[in-house]
């Protein structure tokens, strides 16, 4: 029954009480405690009872805030393994040098950014001396996701380590000419160093967790064992409102990846500005964290602060703490002494008299200086505790002040992010501050010198001793070229034979393909399905049974269909990733998977399918960012079309992917009409990416178009050069039926779906208006396109060289006509390079729900609109009467 004392409502009051009386003695005692010692102390017992029942094993819902203080105490830290002073050394000579590359840069007007590795130098630094193992030893060592904004400190740490030299340095954002150092990690401008793309911010978050996730894969399926791989991702404070940054947390505390850190620096400063100006953001972040099952280590205060809290015996100190605001506390952080005891000790009497026992100099460095961010040993500390926790993932939010060591001008400053140079007086100042050994007749130079302390210095044979240590040099990335055979020629010997009489959709096709394949002996465990869920939709529910739904739990229930053939199977090593509803998520995944050869030495075949609509449009940017880390794979963008989703409407008709596809430089895009241009395709694509031959493999990815329409698939029409124009983009499908010799004549190229719509106008044209057309199949507009510019490069170099689109058509009678289910730009993007009339139709504008036959009438695509088309064409040419076209239009209701 409800607590009548009580009159709030509660989830409790559906709970039996076995002891009403007792259960009003423990809240009888909570409100004595509250009125005699204060809120502050009932507050204070409660929270350490419920810590007690946590530690106790009793079940109790956890805390998702703890206080505004360190979660290791500094008597709790673990001793320091490390020279100190050494490590201070090396991080001071790397704070100089990345602050030297990136001024001395700046007189190009090149930018750069000083401030975020400033402020996470020691974060970055105590992970490299003593926890992220390299590539060189056992294992794939870790993986590291750096902050992209923090990279002039990576490449100053890698000069010191002889990796780098100063001509590298001074080429810091000027690739051109070669030698260059890229703005951020780009492992595509910079392969034998960077692993992953980070600097697009919210990327690196997401793809992290499922690194980590995808390293149990592997270890779960047998391919490798990953077990000794830790993933660290370094992120900002602010980075952490992009969606992406926190849309996975939760699969990463559901699944326990207790091989995952993320560290994120609480500097309290974005871009432009505080990033919780009116909040605290480490809060915030803590309790996002803990409602999401990971494990929290907030490293905020520095060792100065210990005394401090020692004297306060109230907690007021802790209590200000916790309620002063982000920017005012950055604000802080660059006023004197008398405005910090004015507006922070000034807020209660216990406080005054706590900063009564401080000098100014005692709160100058507390409040500018003392973060843990800059104390190894808290670092260490906190690094320790999160490789050593099991069970789940463990953030660290370790506080810093931005631009830390370079002086006034730029330390909590808001405009520091898109500050580019130090004076000269501002790095006397920082040479002082570090204390390296530069006299000041080298700063007298107009430029600012790089400084190193010699290859058998003390410095530098430490680190590399620490390195050697550790595995090697990192952060680096290391290819083992792996060629996989090639598969069997009978699965795609099927596609070619055609259907029968059978109707499949080209969908269907493709999945029967890969469930051939990876039955294949050698390279079949190679393959990795990834759906964001509706995998029914897209026919793999044949999958289930035989390959697996991959759960790190295997599967304890009973699934509802499981006296059905193609029943819901999950399972340890289970082949296939069902992520859900997250095409984000999914491209993460597809990443792992797609550069696992480079992360993992183990080459993986992953596709990924998904409506088309859903793919490039929604997650362009992890595209970009899987071909700057030189992914390998196939991409399906199923369901596709405008016209092909009968009733789904406006936001599930695609007819522009391509086009955006088309924007990605390492992406081979196709869009098959029939099942065996689908096989050719496809086998050409794992020669490519996954070949016998190691060295020729390339870093692309395939994205394929494929349809839910079912259509009897043809025979692949016999004949040389075929296979070739399906690859090159273009082949006469089917010619024109005998004709008059002064009969009109048209090209009819189309793509995808669109070549049904087009053999029904060639028949209708020959049959009804005497007109011949030829029907070609354009299964790659893209391809001809680059192949095409190509050959305009090599003329300005004195080549002679016509594109293959143009010789292809070259003699073809009359004018050209493209037609397909996307918007015009798409096949208009060769048409410069056909000499014959060129005109195209496609479904530009918003899609709509009904029919395809309506749809396709109403975007003008449809077999009649095409013949209607034809016919304009040709009477511009004065091959057909202008009163024919008229004619056509009201006959098939067009007009």
């Amino acid at each position: 029954m409800p607590d009548p004392v009580r009159p709030y409502p509660s989830e409790l009051d559906q709970l039996p009480d076995r002891d009403p009386q007792e259960t009003g003695e423990w809240r009888e005692s909570l409100d004595a405690v509250a009125a005699h010692a204060g809120d502050e102390r009932a507050a204070y017992l409660v929270r350490r009872t419920v810590e007690h029942a946590q530690h106790s094993g009793l079940a109790v819902p956890a805390l998702l805030e703890t206080e505004y203080v360190n979660t290791i105490p500094t008597s709790a830290e673990p001793a320091f393994p490390g020279d100190e002073a050494m490590e201070s050394r090396i991080t001071a000579w790397n704070r100089w040098n990345a602050a030297a590359m990136v001024t001395r840069g700046s007189r190009y007007g090149l930018g750069g950014h000083i401030a975020t590795f400033a402020s996470a130098a020691w974060l970055y630094e105590t992970g490299f001396e003593h926890f992220f193992r390299g590539k060189e030893g056992d294992g794939s060592g870790d993986q590291l996701y750096v902050q992209g904004h923090a990279s002039p400190g990576i490449y100053a740490r890698a000069f010191l380590d002889g990796r780098l030299t100063e001509a590298h340095l001074d080429r810091f954002r000027q690739e051109a000419g070669g030698d260059g150092l890229p703005s951020y990690p780009h492992p595509r401008r910079l392969p034998w160093l960077w692993e992953f793309p980070t600097v697009s911010m919210g990327l690196g978050p997401i793809s992290a967790i499922y690194q980590a996730r995808f390293n149990r894969y592997l270890t779960h399926r047998g391919i490798k064992d990953t077990s000794a791989s830790h993933v660290w991702a370094f992120l900002g404070d602010g980075e952490m409102d992009e969606p992406e940054s926190t849309a996975a947390l939760a699969l990463a505390g559901r699944e326990q990846l207790d091989n995952l850190t993320f560290v994120i620096n609480c500097n309290l400063q974005r871009l432009d500005g505080p990033v919780r100006a009116n909040f605290k953001i480490v809060q915030e972040l803590e309790t996002q964290f803990r409602a999401a099952g990971w494990n929290v280590i907030k490293s905020l205060w520095g060792s100065a602060w210990d005394e401090v809290f020692a004297l306060d015996t109230t907690g007021a100190l802790t209590r200000r703490l916790r309620e002063v605001p982000d920017a005012q506390f950055q604000t802080y952080a660059t006023r004197d002494a008398a405005y910090i005891r004015e507006h922070f000790f000034g807020a209660s009497p216990a406080l005054v008299e706590l900063g009564k026992l401080l000098s100014d100099d005692k709160i100058t460095e507390l409040f500018k200086t003392s973060r843990a961010g800059h104390e190894p040993r808290k670092v260490y500390a906190a690094y320790k505790a999160a490789v050593e926790h099991e069970g789940a993932p463990t953030v660290i939010l370790a506080q810093t002040v931005k631009g830390w060591t370079l002086g006034p001008g730029f330390e909590s400053r808001n405009a520091n992010h898109q500050m580019k140079k130090l004076t000269g007086k501002e790095f006397r100042a920082m040479r002082d501050l570090l204390e390296l050994p530069i006299p000041d007749s080298k700063l007298d130079d107009e430029l600012v010198p790089y400084v190193h302390p010699g290859p058998d210095s003390p410095e530098v044979r430490y680190l590399q001793e620490r390195r050697a240590a550790l595995g090697g040099p990192a952060p680096a990335r290391k290819v083992h070229p792996v060629g996989l055979p090639s598969p069997a020629e009978k699965p795609f010997d099927v596609l070619k034979k055609g259907s029968g009489s059978q109707e499949i959709a080209t969908t269907m096709a493709f999945v029967r393909l890969v469930k051939d394949l990876m039955r294949e002996k050698e390279t079949g465990k190679r393959w990795v399905p990834i759906v964001p869920d509706e995998a029914r939709t897209f026919g793999m529910e044949s999958l289930f049974p035989s390959a697996g739904i991959y759960s790190p739990l295997g599967q304890n229930y009973d699934p509802v269909d499981r006296d059905q053939l193609l029943y819901y199977k999950e399972a340890k090593d289970g082949q296939i990733l069902n992520e859900g509803i997250t095409e984000a998520g999914s491209l993460a995944d597809f990443t792992a998977a797609a550069t696992s050869y480079a992360t993992h030495g183990e080459p993986m075949i992953p596709f990924y399918i998904f409506y088309s609509m859903f793919g490039f449009q929604r997650t362009a940017d992890q595209f970009w960012a899987l071909a700057d880390q030189l992914g390998r794979g196939f991409v399906i963008g199923a369901t596709a079309g405008r016209t092909t989703m009968t009733g789904e409407g406006l936001q599930h008709a695609d007819g522009h992917s391509h086009l955006l596809a088309a924007t990605n430089p390492a992406v081979i895009s196709y869009d098959p009409a029939f099942a065996y241009e689908v096989g050719v395709i496809v086998k050409e694509g794992l020669r490519r990416m996954y070949g016998p031959d190691a060295a020729a493999q390339e870093n692309v990815f395939y994205y394929l178009t494929v349809y839910n329409e079912t259509k009897v698939q043809p025979p692949m029409p016999e004949g040389e050069g075929v296979e070739e124009g399906i690859l090159k983009g273009l082949y006469r499908f089917k010619e024109a039926e005998a004709a008059p010799a002064d009969a009109p004549r048209i090209q009819l190229l189309s793509s995808g779906t669109a070549i049904h719509w087009v053999l029904e106008a060639q028949r209708i044209l020959a049959e009804e208006w005497g007109v011949a057309a030829d029907v070609w199949s354009a299964p790659s507009w893209t391809e001809l396109r680059r192949e095409a510019m190509e050959c305009d490069a090599a003329a300005l170099r004195g080549e002679e060289r016509v594109p293959y689109v143009t010789r292809a058509l070259e003699g073809a009678p009359g004018p050209v006509l493209a037609v397909s289910d996307w918007m015009r730009a798409v096949p208009d993007q060769i048409s410069q390079w056909v000499e014959q009339d060129w005109a195209s139709l496609g479904t530009d504008g918003f899609g709509l729900s009904d029919t395809r036959e309506a749809a396709r009438r109403y975007f003008g695509v449809d077999a009649e609109s095409v013949v209607v088309a034809a016919l304009s064409r040709l009477a511009r040419r004065g091959e057909v009467k202008a009163e024919d076209v008229r004619r056509a239009a009201e006959k098939y209701g067009l007009a």
